[in-house]
């Protein structure tokens, strides 16, 4: 069984998320959602981070073949933990690919050779951001077509 991983603060788990989860599952066969604690992003409370997995758990709930979990530790820990072969990361812009590059490269260099593959967002995705749903929400705007269904 292949299983990739695919990992981040999702806060919140978006429909560009989603699709990139939908796409992956066409090349393997399991996705591990990770949603890590990154006091860089202000996602350190524990009680938060169980939310986001409650929720994201809720969209595929009748999908085996995705995981969600909350790490703490490594990227290549996690991967380790679950046998993937690889790391999924959706790619919206330059800005992304470079950020995407160097973890790639770091996460390559800390174990043995995982390799990360990159899924371009769809044009009609490419503007929509975790933190553009945040502050449309802080607004008081209606952000449910951003948001899967679950």
């Amino acid at each position: 069984m292949k299983t990739a991983l695919f990992t981040g603060t999702f806060n919140p788990f978006t429909i560009g998320h989603a699709d990139i989860v939908e796409r992956a599952l066409k090349i393997f066969d399991r996705i591990v959602i990770g949603i890590g604690y990154n006091p860089d992003k202000g996602s350190f409370m524990s009680a938060e981070i169980e939310e986001r997995v409650a929720k994201i758990r809720k969209v595929y709930e009748n999908d085996p073949r995705v995981i969600v979990e909350a790490y703490s530790d490594l990227t290549v820990d996690l991967a380790e933990r679950h046998n993937a072969v690889a790391i999924v990361k959706g790619v919206r812009s330059i800005k992304d690919y470079e950020y995407e590059r160097d973890q790639a490269d770091f996460n390559k260099l800390l174990s043995n050779g995982l390799d990360t593959i990159l899924f371009y967002s769809r044009p009609e995705l490419a503007a929509l951001s975790s933190s553009m749903v945040r502050t449309l929400e802080m607004f008081g705007k209606d952000v449910s077509r951003f948001i899967p269904k679950g």
